[in-house]
């Protein structure tokens, strides 16, 4: 319970400006944010908002098993820990947190902020 928190507070402070950063850049995009909603829905079980906040927190964090910096490889760790995040809780992620996430990318892409 006190390490979801932990992550949830990374995941709250950290994720739109890393997403910001690098939305352009990764394949993955829409299932990160659909995945932030999921985690942040009141309908979402705590064990499933436990294993998103946990990829999400791996996301945003500077340090990761292959630097997001090292061309080509960079976000390749982070999308097989989201995937594989999702995949545990699939049951969970409905069409509207996906529906929500691509509203979303659509804002950003235009230079809005996202709506939380």
């Amino acid at each position: 319970m006190v390490l979801t928190r932990s992550n949830e507070q990374t995941v709250r402070s950290g994720f739109w400006p890393k997403l910001g950063k690098v939305a352009a850049s990764i394949p993955f995009a829409e299932d990160a944010v659909a995945a932030y909603y999921c985690a942040f829905d009141r309908a979402t079980p705590l064990k499933a908002k436990g294993i998103l906040f946990g990829a999400l927190a791996y996301f945003v964090m500077p340090i990761d098993a292959i630097p997001d910096f090292v061309l080509g490889l960079g976000f390749t760790d982070d999308m097989a820990v989201l995937l594989a995040a999702i995949g545990m809780i699939r049951a969970h992620l409905k069409p509207v947190h996906y529906d929500r996430a691509r509203a979303t990318l659509e804002r950003l892409k235009h230079g809005d902020t996202p709506a939380d």
